[in-house]
C-alpha cells in the first residue's frame, strides 16, 4: 500500500523549487523576513536568565575584607528596583509583541505558499485574527505545559518539606517520565496545530477549537499517515539542520575574512585613539552578527517551504476538503506522469 506520507516528500521537493527557483531576491528576502519570525513564534526552547551558583553551607566563614556578603542586595533600593521592573517588563512586552506578529506570520507563510505570491501587508491583514487566536492558543498551550510540569514538581517535593525525602525521591521516580509525556504531548499538539490545523482555520474559517475538531477524524482516521509523517519530519528535520547549520557556518567564514580585517583595524586604531579602535571592533562584530542572521535566514528559506509544502501535501491526500493547493498538486504530478 502506498503511503502519501512518504510520496510527498518528492512533491514536496518540487513544489518548493517551483516556487522558489529561478532565483529572485525580493521573494526571497520577504520569505526570509516571514521565517525569522515564524521560526522564533514556533520554537520551543528558551533561556533561562537566572542562574545559580556556590553551595549550602551552615556556616560561611568571614573574609577579610567584607564584612557582609549581602551587602550588595541590601543596597538596592526603590530607583534600582524600579530600573529592573521596567527592563523586565520592557522584555516581556517585547516578547509577547513577538510571539503575536509570529503567530500571523504563520498564516501569512501558507498563504504565500497557497497563491505562490508573497504579500505580506496583505495577507497580514486578512489573517491577523487568525493569528491572534493561534496566539491565544499558543499561550493557553504553554500555561497548561509549564503549569503541569510545576504541579507534577511540586507534589513530587512536598514530602520532602515535611522530612519525608524517600517518599520525595520515589514521588521524583514518576513525576520524572510523566514530564516527559507531558512536554512530548504539548509538543506533538503544537507541532500539529502549526502544519494542519493552521490551514484548517484557512480554509473553513474557524477558530483554533474548532478547526482541531473537524481535523480530528483525518488524523485518527488515517493515523498511519500521520505516524509516518511525524518520524519522517523528525528524521528530515535533523538533516535540514545539519545542512543549513554547514551552509551558514560556510557562509560566515566567507563573510568573517574581510570583516577580520576591519577589526584588526580596529585593534591598530587603539593606540591612537580608544573611542575610534573599539568603535571599529563593535561595528566589524555587529556586521558579521548581523550578516550571520541574513545568511541562516536565506538559507532556512527552502527547507521551512519543503516542511510547509510536505505538511500541505499530506494534509491534502488525507482530506480533500482540506486542500490548499490543489493547482500546484495536479502541476507537479501531471509533470511526474508526463515523465
Amino acid at each position: 500500500m502506498t503511503l502519501y506520507a512518504l510520496d510527498d516528500i518528492e512533491d514536496a521537493v518540487d513544489a518548493t523549487r517551483a516556487f522558489l527557483w529561478p532565483f529572485e531576491f525580493g521573494l526571497w528576502a520577504k520569505l526570509a523576513l516571514v521565517v525569522f519570525f515564524v521560526g522564533a513564534a514556533g520554537g520551543a526552547g528558551g533561556v533561562n536568565p537566572f542562574q545559580f551558583s556556590g553551595s549550602i553551607q551552615g556556616d560561611v566563614p568571614e573574609t577579610p575584607g567584607v564584612s557582609d556578603p549581602s551587602g550588595g542586595l541590601s543596597s538596592i533600593g526603590g530607583t534600582e528596583l524600579a530600573v529592573i521592573a521596567a527592563v523586565v517588563a520592557v522584555i516581556v512586552v517585547l516578547g509577547v509583541v513577538f510571539l503575536v506578529v509570529g503567530s500571523v506570520m504563520e498564516f501569512v507563510f501558507v498563504e504565500s505558499l497557497r497563491r505562490e505570491q508573497v504579500t505580506i501587508r496583505r495577507y497580514w491583514s486578512q489573517h491577523l485574527g487568525r493569528g491572534l487566536r493561534l496566539f491565544g492558543f499558543r499561550l493557553l498551550l504553554a500555561v497548561l505545559t509549564f503549569g503541569g510540569l510545576g504541579l507534577l514538581l511540586v507534589l513530587a517535593l512536598w514530602p520532602f518539606l515535611f522530612g519525608n525525602a524517600e517518599t520525595s525521591l520515589v514521588l521524583l521516580l514518576f513525576a520524572i517520565p510523566l514530564g516527559f509525556v507531558l512536554m512530548f504531548a504539548s509538543g506533538f499538539v503544537h507541532a500539529f496545530t502549526t502544519m494542519f490545523v493552521v490551514p484548517v482555520m484557512m480554509v473553513e474559517d474557524r477558530g483554533v477549537i474548532p478547526a482541531w475538531r473537524r481535523f480530528w477524524p483525518t488524523m485518527t482516521g488515517q493515523w498511519k499517515e500521520y505516524l509516518v509523517y511525524a518520524v519522517m519530519a523528525f528524521v528530515l528535520q535533523g538533516a535540514a539542520g545539519l545542512a543549513v547549520g554547514i551552509v551558514t557556518g560556510i557562509g560566515a567564514l566567507v563573510v568573517a575574512i574581510p570583516l577580520a580585517a576591519v577589526g584588526l583595524l580596529g585593534v591598530g586604531l587603539l593606540s591612537v585613539s580608544g573611542i575610534a579602535g573599539w568603535g571599529v571592533i563593535a561595528l566589524a562584530i555587529a556586521l558579521l552578527v548581523l550578516a550571520v542572521v541574513v545568511i541562516a535566514l536565506f538559507v532556512s528559506v527552502p527547507a521551512q517551504t519543503f516542511f510547509r509544502y510536505y505538511a500541505l501535501l499530506v494534509l491534502g491526500d488525507t482530506n480533500g476538503t482540506f486542500d490548499l493547493i490543489p493547482e500546484r498538486r495536479r502541476a507537479i504530478r501531471t509533470e511526474e506522469s508526463a515523465v
